[in-house]
């Protein structure tokens, strides 16, 4: 009855008033903190190459009762699946069902899979070819342990807004073209092994802090916090990589908890049906993240087609009933069940020269199952190579590293060391949950209660952090800690080693002969919960206290996202600072390879660390409930698209370390930079092409190249991250955006030429009149090219005659 109350109010809403999907905003001010009516949900046509799994999807649909049309759209309790959600099978059509199962450095909650290197890991490679590689083999284990859809990567949402946003880790970067190239090249991958690719979370999930509603102290509900946003901010920075996923052909979107303009996520009919679904051209199927639908018919009406885990709250028989009398159109219910099985489709899962393994996700791992090793020895390669490339040197006085054949090394940190699991059995690794074992609690509450939920801890003293917490977690058959690594060096060359991971702290622990003092410290960071700091006392003091006692000593950090280093990082005993993030199962491993210099470091960092967290203003922390907005949590995007190291430059704030800095063994020189038009591209105003899944198809024309050269001027061999910045003459533009990069090996004398294409959307702003993406025809374009976002010794101009 209750969810039928629901169904009856929410059909006579003035809320819902209908509006047709072409009615569209004309000025940033109407859009801003509230969200337009859009409907009905536009239907899917088969744009582009969906063509034939919207027809299969069609006729498979049209032998469907209307039972089992919502049986499709709603996930159900499986007892013997340890899938995080499942849809129930129509055997007599030959559909076995779905498996939705998290990811975000492998395949969550099993056992037999790796543990790849993280979103941020992958970002901090600036690598298109490697994270190909990473999804490719990733979609393998989820085929093999038969999951049908991965629930990322890749992740674009949250883009991290907030510095001490508690998931940033698990997306690529900060900046919209880098993380949008690398969510295609990841979808590109998982998909290409039939596996549905699940792009989320649509969208400005930015904080953790209030992301669900909650009850209060006094009993009182909280609503999940607004997000609001103008038309421009949401189409130049937000939407944009959400773009480069649907154009890759991602088959599934997730929509997200918090509040878009003061309407829930996953009901949002401007979001969902306007922009994803009219705009983008959005052919798959949109699921909710697990427990964000607030609403039955509205839900419907607004464009939600899936719901996790269970369908039972407000669809299920009621969805069914809604349709019969007339709250839902049965069309509506069509299409939520053509799209899903159009997405079906589009990734082959039907081949039946490819059929698709059974099950391998035991509820259960401590008791007897069938084992499905989904490991390909083949991904060992990527697994490494993925974690060695993620590292970023910040620092290296005197060619401190690499090391060379030390006598004696002391090894310092709580993060040296393998985990401590005080949960027994296989699979039971407590990053999974959380930020720590003992502190599982807090993140639950997070998670998955709507209740008060307590601080927790800003160090992870368990041992080595190679992954974050929360659902983008996994748990690896062998976690390779810097200890074991770096043990396993010492016996081959004869060093000695001494260590200490408890008492750091007290003075005289530091052996007088060390050649080199190593320290490890981590930055951690969970779903559920953001971070409550972005350093903290305990691990500086730990630095500062070993640097005191040894002039040669090395910082290794690994960080679930930016981790402020200045209050010892000018010290001059500290001689060399590594960002490690979250490297995966290889994480020792591809340390001594970086460490002893048998490869180059070549990371760059994919977000700006600031000299102090009061440089990054307001976007520093989360934004809680105030007066007069307590019960609704109010969050204004006041500054536009100006984040992270465009924040940085539009204020001229000096950072510690700018986004896209990262040292390697040798040095570069860039020379050589030309730009020009391509010939014969149209130079249109605005688009002209039709509308695919992603958006205009000629956005994606390449109308201009930059080119330049770059030369190795030292004697290591070492990849070089050359980056194209673009400064675009219209009123409210970044200083600078980055709008292109190319990783090039360069050997030592060696010259490497480098070109950049740009395409049409890369040099268009958002007119928020027109409703369309314009280039600036006849205007000068700035370009520059060079090794950060602040250091650009090539600088150019490019006109659009």
């Amino acid at each position: 009855m209750a969810g039928m109350k629901v169904f009856s109010l929410l059909a006579a809403s003035s809320f819902l008033r209908y509006a047709s999907a072409q009615d569209v905003i004309r000025n940033d001010t109407f859009f801003y903190g509230q969200s337009p009516p859009v409907y009905p949900s536009p239907e899917i046509e088969g744009l582009g190459d969906w063509g034939d799994a919207y027809a299969k999807a069609q006729a498979f649909v049209a032998q469907l009762t209307l039972e089992e049309k919502t049986n499709l759209t709603g996930g159900f309790a499986n007892a013997s699946s340890g899938c995080g959600g499942n849809i129930r099978g129509i055997p007599r059509l030959g559909f076995n069902g779905l498996c939705l199962q998290d990811a975000g450095q492998g395949v969550r909650a099993t056992d037999f899979v790796n543990a790849y290197a993280s979103g941020i890991h992958a970002g901090a490679s600036w690598n298109k070819n490697l994270t190909f590689d990473r999804a490719y083999a990733m979609g393998g284990e989820f085929r093999a342990k038969g999951a049908s859809i991965a629930l990322g990567p890749p992740v674009v949402g949250p883009l991290g807004r907030i510095a001490r946003g508690g998931r940033n880790w698990e997306g690529f970067s900060v900046d919209p073209y880098l993380s949008g190239i690398l969510a295609a090249e990841s979808v590109r991958g998982i998909q290409s092994r039939g596996v549905i690719s699940c792009t989320k979370h649509f969208i400005l999930n930015e904080q953790e802090l209030n992301r669900i509603p909650t009850i209060n102290a006094e009993n009182e509900t909280v609503e999940a916090s607004s997000s609001n946003i103008d038309d421009r901010t949401m189409h130049e920075l937000y939407m944009w990589p959400f773009a480069d996923a649907l154009h890759a052909g991602t088959a599934s979107i997730m929509c997200s908890y918090e509040r878009i303009n003061n309407s829930y996520g996953c009901q949002n009919s401007k979001a969902l049906n306007g922009l994803l679904k009219d705009e983008l051209g959005y052919q798959g199927f949109v699921v909710s993240d697990w427990g964000a639908q607030e609403s039955g018919v509205g839900s419907a009406l607004a464009g939600l087609d899936m719901v996790m885990p269970s369908g039972l709250q407000f669809w299920g028989g009621n969805l069914t009933q809604a349709v019969r009398n007339g709250s839902v159109p049965e069309d509506r219910l069509t299409d939520m069940a053509t799209r899903i099985m159009a997405a079906w489709y589009y990734t082959n899962q039907d081949a039946p020269d490819h059929p698709y393994p059974g099950i391998g996700l035991a509820p259960n791992l401590l008791l007897p199952h069938r084992i499905v090793d989904a490991r390909d020895p083949s991904a060992r390669p990527v697994i490494l190579q993925g974690a060695i490339e993620g590292h970023v040197l910040v620092k290296n006085t005197n060619n401190t590293l690499p090391l060379r054949s030390p006598k004696l090394l002391s090894l310092y940190g709580y993060d040296a060391k393998s985990p401590d699991f005080n949960t027994p059995g296989p699979g039971f690794n407590p990053w999974s949950f959380g930020l720590q074992s003992h502190n599982v609690n807090s993140v639950i509450c997070g998670f998955f209660g709507r209740g008060v939920c307590p601080p927790f801890a800003p160090i992870a003293q368990n041992g080595t952090f190679i992954v974050g917490g929360g659902s983008g977690a996994n748990n690896p058959v062998y976690i390779s800690a810097p200890y074991n690594a770096i043990q396993e060096q010492a016996i081959q060359d004869g060093t000695q080693l001494y260590w200490d991971f408890v008492n750091a702290n007290a003075n005289g622990s530091v052996h007088a002969e060390s050649d080199a003092c190593l320290v490890f410290i981590n930055a951690a960071a969970s779903e559920g919960v953001d971070r409550p700091s972005l350093r903290d006392d305990f691990s500086d003091a730990l630095v500062t206290n070993i640097a005191a006692q040894c002039s040669n000593t090395i910082v290794t950090i690994h960080n679930a996202g930016i981790r402020l280093v200045d209050q010892w990082i000018e010290n001059p005993n500290v001689t060399a600072v590594i960002f490690g993030h979250l490297p995966g199962q290889d994480s020792g491993r591809a340390l001594v390879e970086l460490l002893y210099g048998r490869t180059s470091p070549s990371g760059k960092l994919p977000y700006t660390v600031a000299r102090n967290e009061s440089d990054y203003g307001a976007l520093l922390d989360p934004v809680g409930p105030v007066p007069p907005y307590t019960y609704f949590p109010q969050d204004d995007f006041r500054e536009g698209v100006n984040i992270d190291y465009r924040a940085f430059d539009a204020a001229g704030i000096e950072p510690r370390f700018e986004f896209g800095f990262g040292l390697t063994y040798t040095t570069f020189e860039f020379a050589n930079l030309a730009s020009s038009v391509v010939s014969g591209a149209s130079l249109s105003a605005y688009p002209t092409g039709p509308v695919i899944q992603g958006g205009n198809a000629d956005l994606w024309d390449v109308i201009a190249t930059v080119t330049a050269s770059v030369t190795n001027t030292g004697n290591v061999a070492a990849a070089e991250v050359a980056q194209l910045y673009v400064g675009i003459p219209s009123a409210g533009q970044p200083v600078r955006q980055l709008r292109g990069f190319e990783k090039v090996l360069v050997h030592p004398n060696q010259t490497a030429h480098v070109e950049f294409e740009l395409r049409r959307r890369d040099l268009s702003v958002w007119d928020v009149v027109a409703q369309q993406w314009r280039l600036e025809l006849g205007a000068e374009y700035h370009v520059y090219v060079g090794s950060s976002s602040r250091d650009l010794p090539l600088v150019g101009n490019l006109t659009l005659a």
